[in-house]
């Protein structure tokens, strides 16, 4: 699928309606930018709900501790 938005002169852009309803998204909802390269990724930032047991299975020894800094 390709999509295609323009800059508007108040630095906005419309996220086309095809790529709204295929990634679900909806109005006032928040999204993070992250620079890469010459271009930028744009993606929904995540509710509390879906981080739950995100860590789970970590390791939770052999960390850095702040003691250990000069």
């Amino acid at each position: 699928m390709s999509a295609v938005a323009t800059l508007s002169s108040k630095f906005q852009i419309s996220i086309p309606k095809s790529v709204r309803e295929e990634q679900h998204w909806k109005a006032g909802q928040e999204f993070v930018f992250i620079p890469k390269g010459a271009g930028v990724l744009v993606m929904p930032v995540p509710e509390r709900k879906q981080l739950a047991g995100i860590a789970r299975g970590a390791k939770t020894g052999g960390y850095r501790d702040r003691s250990d800094r000069v």
